[in-house]
């Protein structure tokens, strides 16, 4: 069998791991909450953009340029399908988008009366490339009017080939931004962000657009409030998708909270990676933990190794997850939306998997995690060779 250079006792592999789940959101205690909350009573105001929203959309707002707009909205799954909504595409028309992502953003497609249309991601980054939709636009089966780049468990893309992308063809483009909080510093391209309790900001639900077309923002705020514009009369089909004063108050002290929150992230993503160090098979989202910070740990193992691995970690009690399954579009509700060659997505699909990863994770869980992800590693068998030896 190989061995990767672990150091770990037999005692320890002898017995299963106390059971760690993959996953603990922490979100603001009750003592953070309550001057918010005493804020609320006195002004009784629960609802329909009072002080506290107001507050915390601006506090969002100072995080992007001068120019920025946030709306805020019931969760980042709405917020991509109002914006969409709100770009007035073709009904019926295709949105290309990564293949690779969560169900929410196919379904957010669908929401606002377009095609998903899956192209496959780049190995290395895990994100779907603007070429990849520029060489799509021409063997498509019919027109593309959007596409959605997503940022890959919060990893960033590169904006300047996207609005490249959107000058030269006149596509539409959204970024589905829904865990990455940290490292969205502006929104050149609309981007929309999650705020559930998973995420490293989270208020339980909600969801955020941040955009600098100030058009777009009165339009997808429009499509929150009944189609209300300035009056009781609803000018357009919208929802109701707005946040309440009691959601204003957990992000306010969220907010409060984020510098201190943020280096706990860093702290314990920077723990991990140390104990993983000697596994040589397990790769990281670049820049994990090192220059963002998300709540979840993605790993890459060996080509189709997820599986195996999963299984022998589930049995000593500790917990993963696929977080984005195989793909998107080997959903069920997927079944019949258009693609095209996925081959690295399918091998990202059986190659990723969540490791348990929380703000408070401390060192002898972290240890636990090595300890046992080296062990089914080691059951594998020795690794393939190098190509050409």
């Amino acid at each position: 069998m190989a061995s990767y250079g672990v150091a770990r006792s037999n005692d320890l592999l002898a017995k299963p791991c106390a059971p760690m789940p993959v996953a603990r959101p922490e979100l603001p205690t009750a003592e953070a909450l309550l001057p918010y909350l005493r804020r609320l009573d006195e002004t009784r105001w629960y609802s329909n953009f009072g002080p506290l929203l107001t507050e915390f959309e601006a506090r969002l707002a100072d995080r992007f340029g001068p120019q920025t707009h946030v709306v805020t909205c019931a969760n980042a799954t709405q917020g991509l399908t109002l914006c969409l909504q709100a770009m007035d595409l073709p009904q019926g028309s295709l949105c290309a988008l990564p293949a690779y992502t969560f169900v929410a953003t196919a379904h957010a497609v669908i929401a606002a009366g377009l095609v998903p249309y899956f192209l496959d991601v780049d190995p290395d980054t895990w994100m779907l490339q603007p070429q990849t939709v520029r060489d799509a636009l021409q063997g498509a089966p019919g027109p593309i009017s959007a596409a959605i780049l997503v940022a890959p468990f919060g990893l960033m893309p590169d904006l300047a080939p996207w609005l490249a992308l959107r000058e030269e063809t006149g596509l539409q483009v959204l970024l589905d931004a829904a865990a990455a909080f940290d490292d969205l510093q502006a929104a050149p391209v609309p981007a929309v962000v999650s705020l559930h309790a998973t995420k490293v900001l989270g208020i339980g639900e909600g969801g955020f657009l941040a955009t600098t077309d100030d058009i777009l923002a009165q339009r997808v705020r429009q499509r929150t409030t009944y189609g209300f514009r300035g009056s009781r009369e609803s000018h357009i089909p919208a929802t109701n998708a707005k946040l309440s004063e009691y959601a204003g108050a957990v992000g306010l002290a969220a907010l409060d909270g984020w510098p201190h929150n943020r280096l706990r992230w860093l702290r314990t993503a920077q723990a991990v990676r140390a104990a993983l160090l000697h596994l040589p098979q397990v790769g990281f989202q670049p820049g994990w933990g090192a220059n963002w910070v998300t709540s979840v740990c993605s790993v890459r193992l060996p080509d189709g190794a997820a599986a195996a691995v999963e299984e022998k970690l589930n049995a000593r009690g500790v917990e993963t997850r696929r977080w984005w399954g195989l793909g998107c579009h080997t959903n069920p509700a997927f079944a019949g939306c258009p693609h095209g060659d996925l081959t690295e997505t399918d091998r990202l699909g059986a190659s990723v998997i969540g490791l348990p990863f929380a703000i408070d994770l401390d060192f002898e869980q972290i240890g636990a995690v090595a300890s046992a992800l080296a062990e089914s590693l080691d059951a594998l068998g020795p690794p393939p060779p190098p190509e050409g030896s």
